[in-house]
């Protein structure tokens, strides 16, 4: 009889993306509406979601609003991580879903109109339908963004 090792077994059974990072962390700093970066200097980038450029000199309509949102949700505050495939963007920001008190605030963002859907394959690649669904209702309810900026600015 093949004995397996424990460390394949586990490697079998982890999840996509669990060497990306940390579980958890307490939120440090706002980058902008959805980059956050944590007590440990890791910079978090939000999967599926991109809002309004507050940084590096613009002042996109509804930015402001983005920034704020995301600092009222998690600024100081203990964040759950999820990750996906991909752990970094071109930037070496760590990608992630992050929650807070139970709710995801990459949803939340997209809910309230603070942000627009951004999938880049294949992260997010078995959450796309869920996330067109939540981006069309937050346009036809005029939430955010979709009901006073024109240009959209995160399209």
């Amino acid at each position: 009889m093949k004995t397996i090792s424990l460390a394949v077994m586990l490697a079998a059974c982890s999840d996509p993306g669990s060497d990306c990072g940390p579980s958890e962390g307490v939120v440090q700093r706002i980058v902008d509406g959805d980059t956050i970066e944590l007590e440990t200097g890791v910079t978090i980038r939000y999967l599926m979601i991109n809002t309004p450029e507050t940084t590096q000199g613009h002042d996109d309509c509804f930015g402001q609003q983005a920034v704020q949102f995301n600092r009222d949700l998690v600024e100081g505050k203990t964040v759950q991580l999820r990750y996906d495939v991909e752990c970094e963007d071109r930037f070496d920001r760590t990608l992630a879903y992050v929650s807070v008190g139970g709710q995801e605030v990459n949803k939340l963002m997209l809910e309230r109109g603070y942000a627009c859907l951004l999938h880049i394959s294949p992260n997010g690649d078995d959450r796309l339908d869920e996330y067109k669904a939540i981006e069309s209702a937050a346009k036809a309810s005029n939430r955010g963004l979709w009901g006073v900026c024109d240009p959209i600015p995160c399209n």
